[in-house]
């Protein structure tokens, strides 16, 4: 009888979390649509999650921080963020929810007044100008920078997807192809949307808005604005131009102002969001580098690592997905090893990453060496830092640090922290942090002074939201953020 009452009661208690959590996803949705105000749980996607996706969510949230995070706190939180008059947003009721539990919280029990008084502060911001945006080129990363650009227009506060630009010509089989191939992808499942085409203004319809595909062979012969794209983003994911005599090229068409570089680029700016963007001015710099997925992988952790313990020196190990510049069967390639069929070897291949680094940290010039081992899987990658540091330290201390800058600071966005000893690459597949820690892998060698660190990484979403969030900084349309 005990134990039939004890079932009763936890079958009630699932009933009423599962209720809260349909109220969660209800108000996140509002806020997002009505108010351009996006929730996420420690940096995690919310919109378009199920109940089952947020209710784990939370237990991850409550396992990380070592405190309770309960759906129902974080219902009632955002009933009072919802009740209040906020500027376009980015708030993380997971952090809410954790701070809402902290001794130094003198609002208990009135979680009004404690979402009032931490986001006191958000009408301050400044006003957004919406940014139009152009991708240049539609391969890989940039379907993924359209699948996310379009899932997150809201409003069309920030970034405006208005166009991709194509090479050779197009026709209704182009153009279904192409929207065919960002409605569905092998690696990341379905578009979470709609994909439609256009034939006679040639152009997708994705999510009901009108997207130009312009064909063109050279940058300055686009006139944008006859497409009434003016002041435009472009955003360069072609591989075509990767120093800044060619990269110049676009800022010739009519209604293009800035350039960002999904690659490591020569002569310009390269940047790994959240460590070194603030160095160069979007006001003064037209051209910039998103850098590597490798390098926007391995620079947060680094940097955490060389402010926190000093680095001596180190090496770089990539386990790293393999690419469409590698043959699907063996051929001849220009590269060494790279001719080998992609899905049958594991192929050692040179990566720039360990140089590419000190361009966003200049103390670690001369310190790195790197390689890479290309691999049979077609996303997901695995970089190892094996490093001599100065000051020694251990396993706990070293997952204190870097659970510490997870989760609060400038690289929030970047770490993500995982407790899992049983993650493997495919788990990692769809995270936007560019910076998986694997908490459970490290290894500190018995003097104190040499670490192993296992850093996952989605190379291909991982990388399109560091893109991202260097393109918001770029077009000055980053919104009041609380994390």
């Amino acid at each position: 009888m005990a134990s039939t009452k004890l079932y009763e009661k936890e079958l009630a208690f699932q009933a009423d979390r599962r209720k809260a959590t349909t109220e969660f996803i209800k108000i996140a949705s509002d806020l997002w649509y009505d108010k351009s105000i996006e929730v996420v749980l420690f940096k995690n996607q919310i919109i378009d999650r199920n109940v089952s996706d947020i209710i784990h969510l939370h237990e991850y949230a409550g396992e990380f921080v070592q405190k309770p995070i309960s759906i129902f706190d974080s219902v009632e939180i955002l009933r009072a963020i919802n009740d209040m008059k906020l500027p376009p947003s980015k708030l993380d009721i997971g952090k809410l929810a954790y701070e809402y539990h902290s001794d130094d919280n003198n609002f208990t029990t009135n979680a009004k007044a404690f979402v009032i008084n931490k986001l006191q502060y958000a009408n301050d911001s400044e006003e957004i100008t919406p940014k139009d945006v152009v991708l240049y080129g539609f391969g890989r990363i940039g379907r993924l920078l359209a699948r996310e650009l379009m899932a997150k227009t809201g409003k069309g506060n920030q970034l405006r997807l208005r166009a991709i630009v194509t090479r050779g010509e197009s026709n209704a089989d182009i153009l279904e192809k192409r929207a065919n191939l960002l409605r569905t992808d092998s690696v990341h499942g379905k578009f979470a949307g709609t994909v439609d085409i256009d034939v006679e203004k040639n152009a997708l319809l994705i999510n009901g808005t009108t997207v130009h595909v312009i064909n063109a062979q050279k940058p300055e012969d686009i006139d944008y604005t006859k497409y009434d794209i003016s002041d435009a983003l472009v955003i360069d994911n072609s591989g075509a131009f990767r120093d800044k005599k060619e990269l110049s090229r676009h800022l010739k068409s009519k209604g293009a102002s800035k350039v960002l570089l999904t690659a490591p680029g020569k002569e310009v700016p390269n940047i790994v969001h959240g460590v070194n963007h603030t160095e160069h001015d979007p006001d003064k710099v037209k051209i910039f580098s998103a850098a590597s997925c490798t390098t926007n992988a391995i620079t947060p952790i680094l940097k955490v690592i060389e402010d926190s313990l000093g680095i001596k020196k180190g090496h770089l190990e990539t386990i790293h997905a393999y690419t469409n510049d590698q043959n699907l069967v063996d051929n001849m390639h220009s590269k060494y090893r790279r001719g080998r069929a992609a899905a049958l070897n594991m192929v050692i291949t040179e990566t720039g990453a360990g140089q590419a680094v000190a361009k966003a940290l200049p103390a670690l010039k001369g310190k790195l060496t790197s390689n890479a081992i290309r691999v049979p899987v077609p996303n997901g990658s695995l970089a190892i830092l094996n490093l001599e540091i100065e000051c020694k330290t251990s396993i706990d201390s070293i997952n204190t640090i870097l659970k510490k800058y997870a989760l609060e600071g400038d690289l929030v966005e970047q770490i993500k922290y995982s407790l899992s000893k049983e993650m493997v690459s495919t788990d990692i597949i769809g995270t936007s942090a560019p910076s998986i820690y694997d908490s459970k892998a490290t290894i500190v060698d018995s003097s104190g002074k040499n670490i192993v660190l296992y850093i996952w990484y989605d190379n291909e979403y991982g990388y399109s939201h560091q893109v991202i969030r260097l393109a918001k900084y770029i077009a000055k349309v980053r919104r009041y953020t609380y994390y």
